[in-house]
């Protein structure tokens, strides 16, 4: 049954098979060449990459058939074929398309601009030109382009995982699953989405700062996809790293003064690198002060509240709204709700609160999370637990970038729908904390790199 838009045609039909056996090939490949027989890690690259490829496929078929062809990764993927449709016209078109050329500048480019509501929107339009960019592949098909997305997400996933799994050699199983196998980052974070290429850049960044800062492993590859990352990441979802880089830096910090056997030296050292950390963030706050100026201390604080209000009353008929109550637009006031926009995030929507199908899902999730948080925290003892945080700078690293972005995206987002995508960079981390914490300290104590990813 054909829909109102059927974003689906004969080629995805047609090319979505050949996609999958080239891309299984392609990694069958990397994995025999990287992963040899016996390597720890061999086992779940190809399981990994299958769920991925399985999540990209499945958001197309829920967002054609059961959204009726509406939701915004057909928005991006219609400007992607609006962008390739330019080279009708010239290559030259093409290129300004791609690059977010101002049509003031050319008029030739008013035809096509004028079809995309996105184009204007840096962060909306980096996915409508990497569509681009991969349709060329495949007529502009939109699985295809999905897979690809998928693909080369997974390699910033994967990279993330290996990078944890050096940490703790002991925990390469259960660690998988917080990496690789959580329900909601192979969905939400493989087809054509913002979220999709956030995941990608947090994966590279994660491994590539941990090569550089704790291995001073300063190769060409490592500069440039760090570097790839942090520009992508800026332009899709800026939060993601006023989140991310203070618990990256707390991190490194923790890491270097745990090898610093002078508690005095210890102390000061770790004060010059708070003091440091201080001043690079006043740095990068002024380095991007345009895109930055929407997230100030005064801007959040008064947009959670007018979101609060718009979603409540948007989505009062569909019951997947959530209200966190009344707080003051005040930084002290949006504070007050923090315990409550961290609940939110990872430990609901509760069972009785999904009124969808997609919510239902994540609700089951979500109470995973929760079951898992009182069994940990109970295995250890109240003591136990903090402590072995505190005394591991990976824990801690884990902790505080969970906490903090699932206090920014609970705080903002006030819809469960919205808020099931929006989470998902801080899942694994949150998930990988309560697996080491589930084993005994000696099941994760590090074992010899030779066999284990550099």
């Amino acid at each position: 049954m054909f829909l109102k838009m059927q974003y689906l045609t004969i080629w995805d039909l047609v090319l979505t098979p050949v996609y999958l056996l080239i891309l299984v090939w392609i990694a069958k490949r990397h994995r025999d060449k990287k992963y040899p027989a016996g390597h720890p890690l061999r086992n779940y690259y190809l399981p990994g990459l299958y769920v991925k490829l399985f999540g990209a496929i499945f958001i197309a078929l829920i967002y054609q058939y059961y959204y009726d062809g509406g939701g915004d990764t057909f928005q991006y993927y219609s400007h992607s074929k609006i962008i390739n449709s330019s080279l009708n016209d010239s290559f030259d078109v093409w290129l300004k398309l791609l690059f977010r050329t101002p049509p003031e500048i050319d008029p030739k480019l008013y035809a096509y601009t004028s079809e995309m509501a996105y184009y204007k929107d840096a962060a909306s339009h980096t996915v409508n030109a990497i569509g681009a960019v991969f349709g060329l592949l495949n007529f502009t098909s939109y699985i295809p382009i999905a897979l690809l997305f998928a693909y080369f997400s997974y390699t910033g996933i994967w990279a993330m995982y290996t990078t944890f799994t050096n940490t703790y050699p002991k925990l390469v199983k259960p660690l998988a699953i917080a990496f690789l196998f959580i329900p909601s980052t192979f969905v939400w974070g493989s087809s054509m989405f913002k979220d999709t290429i956030c995941m990608f850049g947090l994966g590279w960044l994660t491994y590539t700062s941990f090569r550089i800062f704790i291995h001073k492993d300063f190769s060409a590859k490592n500069l440039f996809l760090i570097g790839l990352s942090f520009y992508l990441l800026v332009i899709v979802k800026v939060y993601i790293l006023l989140s991310f880089v203070p618990a990256l830096s707390l991190w490194i910090l923790l890491t270097y003064s745990h090898r610093i056997k002078s508690s005095g030296l210890r102390f000061i050292a770790r004060i010059f690198f708070i003091v440091l950390l201080g001043f690079s963030l006043i740095y990068f706050a002024n380095l991007f002060s345009k895109e930055l100026n929407r997230y100030s201390l005064e801007r959040i604080t008064q947009t959670a509240t007018d979101t609060r209000a718009w979603i409540s009353y948007a989505t009062e008929d569909e019951g997947s709204g959530y209200d966190l109550g009344q707080f003051n637009p005040t930084l002290i006031g949006m504070l007050s709700k923090f315990p409550a926009g961290v609940a939110v995030t990872l430990f609901r929507p509760f069972p009785w609160e999904a009124k969808k199908i997609i919510v239902g899902l994540s609700s089951v999730e979500a109470v995973i999370f929760l079951i898992g948080t009182v069994v940990v925290f109970f295995r250890n003892g109240f003591v136990k637990f903090f402590k072995r945080i505190f005394t591991d700078s990976t824990l801690t690293f884990f902790l505080a970038y969970s906490l903090v972005f699932a206090f920014a995206v609970g705080i903002s987002s006030y819809n469960f729908g919205a808020l099931s995508r929006y989470k998902i960079p801080c899942l694994p981390f949150y998930a990988a904390l309560l697996i080491v914490l589930y084993f005994p300290p000696e099941k994760s104590n590090q074992l010899s790199r030779s066999k284990m990813d550099k």
